[in-house]
Order: C-alpha cells, then sequence, then structure tokens
C-alpha cells in the first residue's frame, strides 16, 4: 500500500515537471508566430487565475465550511510571495529571447546552488560536504550544458543575465512557498500567489509593450500556456509531494530538464551535442546526491 502510494506521488510529479518542461517552447514557438513577452505572460497569468479560481469555487462547494479560509495577513504574505514568480516568468520568458531553450533551461536549473545559499543565509547554517559536493557537480555540468568549453560558441550575454535572474527569483518562490501560509489549502495559495504575480507582468507589460496588444495570443496559446505554466504543475506537484516526499519529489522535478532540452530539439530543432547531454547529466546525478539521505541508505 504504502509503496502503491509513492508510485503515485512520482507520477503525479514527473507529470508536473514535465508540463513545466514543456513551456519554454511553446513560449519560443509564439514568439515566432509574432507576440511579445507581455502578451504571452499576461495572457498565461489570466487564464491561470480564471482556473484557480474555478477550482477554488469547486473544492468550497465540495468540502464547504471545511475549506479553511484565507486571512488578509495571508492574502498579503502570498501575493507578496507571488511576486517572485511573475519576475520568474518576465525573466525566463525574456531569455529564450536571447539563447536557446536548452540554455535557458540549463540556467534555470541553477536554483540548485542558489537554494544552497539561500538556505545558509536564513538559516545561517554552513551547508554540508554533500550540498557542496552537488553544487560543485552543478556547476561543472553548467559548463558542459551550456557549450561553454567550446570557444566558438557565442551567447548573447543578455539572455545568460536574465536566465539567473529567472533562476534567482524561483529560487525566492520555492523558499516563500514553503513558507508561507501553509495552513491553507494549495489552490488558495496558487491563487493568491498567481495574483501577486500578475501584478508584476501587468506593471512590466505598461512598461514595455510598444506596440497594440494582440489579443489573439489568448486563443492560440494563452490557455496552453496557462495549464502548463500555472494550472498542471502546481496541483500535481501539491499533490504528490506528500505521497513521495520532499527528496524524492525533488530527485523527479528535475525531469523538467532532459523534457525541457528534448522538446527544444524535436519542436525548435535545436542542437545538442554530446557534451551538454553529459552537462545536462551531472546536473541531475547533483540534484540526486542533494537529495538522498546517505545514512539510511547505507
Amino acid at each position: 500500500m504504502i509503496k502503491n502510494s509513492i508510485l503515485k506521488g512520482v507520477f503525479l510529479v514527473g507529470l508536473g515537471a514535465t508540463s513545466y518542461g514543456m513551456l519554454a517552447t511553446f513560449v519560443k514557438i509564439a514568439y515566432g508566430e509574432g507576440f511579445t513577452t507581455p502578451e504571452v505572460t499576461i495572457a498565461q497569468f489570466t487564464y491561470g487565475i480564471l482556473g484557480m479560481l474555478l477550482i477554488n469555487a469547486f473544492q468550497k462547494s465540495k468540502k464547504g465550511s471545511e475549506v479553511v479560509k484565507a486571512s488578509t495577513k495571508n492574502i498579503t504574505q502570498l501575493m507578496l510571495a507571488g511576486t517572485s514568480l511573475g519576475m520568474t516568468s518576465v525573466f525566463y520568458y525574456l531569455a529564450v529571447k536571447y539563447i536557446p531553450v536548452s540554455i535557458a533551461i540549463v540556467l534555470l536549473m541553477q536554483t540548485v546552488w542558489m537554494g544552497v545559499i539561500f538556505e545558509m543565509i536564513l538559516e545561517k547554517k554552513a551547508p554540508s560536504t554533500q550540498k557542496i559536493i552537488s553544487v560543485l557537480i552543478v556547476l561543472a555540468g553548467t559548463a558542459l550544458a551550456t557549450n561553454l568549453i567550446e570557444s566558438s560558441v557565442n551567447l548573447d550575454w543578455r539572455g545568460i543575465v536574465l536566465g539567473l535572474l529567472a533562476a534567482t527569483s524561483f529560487t525566492t518562490t520555492m523558499f516563500t512557498a514553503n513558507r508561507v501560509a501553509t495552513q491553507i489549502s494549495s489552490a488558495q495559495r496558487s491563487l493568491y500567489m498567481l495574483l501577486g504575480g500578475a501584478v508584476i507582468v501587468i506593471g512590466f507589460a505598461i512598461a514595455t509593450q510598444t506596440g497594440p496588444f494582440n489579443f489573439d495570443i489568448f486563443l492560440k496559446w494563452g490557455i496552453v500556456l496557462a495549464l502548463f505554466g500555472t494550472i498542471i504543475p502546481p496541483l500535481l506537484f501539491n499533490a504528490g509531494f506528500p505521497l513521495t516526499g520532499i527528496g524524492l519529489g525533488s530527485i523527479v522535478s528535475a525531469l523538467e530538464l532532459p523534457v525541457s532540452v528534448l522538446m527544444a530539439y524535436f519542436l525548435l530543432s535545436e542542437s545538442v551535442n554530446t557534451l551538454q547531454w553529459f552537462g545536462i547529466i551531472l546536473i541531475i546525478i547533483a540534484i540526486v546526491i542533494m537529495n538522498i539521505n546517505f545514512k539510511k541508505t547505507l
């Protein structure tokens, strides 16, 4: 029975990670059709918020008074935490304008070592040897996966900076999401974080959208981006992580990396050489090492 629940959790987390992995490729295709970053992000967050409103309404009608309502303080905290979610989308989607999706996802995975630094600062505790080894492996894997060792490669510095900024804001999202208003339902938490992220996205759109807004994005890509980016993954992660535990769940969620690269390879025809694949495998190995309790396995 326990094994079945763990397998179910692995399946749910794996599907959630796969959904996230597809996202950047869809954004890149939307760019190819002439849509802008503000249009893409606004469509995604609009449908995401509508989807979460429906899910919350369904939960309320099904469970009634059992649903714990968010207080004003909870809502404020979650919306503030959600601003980093909005920044992640903006930075990440801008990054894929300048660099290949396969490189952008590798930069986003720098959350592995950034998370260690965040933890060290917030908890005022030196990282373990296990985490330090994982960070070193991630850095080595990143050098290979981004093809830095080949002098012929010329990546746009704007894409690299934006990719690292996306990783920084994503790390912030992960830390705040696991610490803020955890007593209320995951659907409520997702809704208020999306509302906070929408503030950033709308502000970005107002500041950067120069031409008229193309509302065709809502018909062509809005629903797809919302499903794969803001609705399906949070729901699956919230359902799967309690069954797998953080350690196993984090390992399974690393599926996002190879899925994103494969999607870019097949749908965008991005070239990925053997050394880059080796670097991607190293990053996944580092995530496994970081989340395995060796004391229990010995």
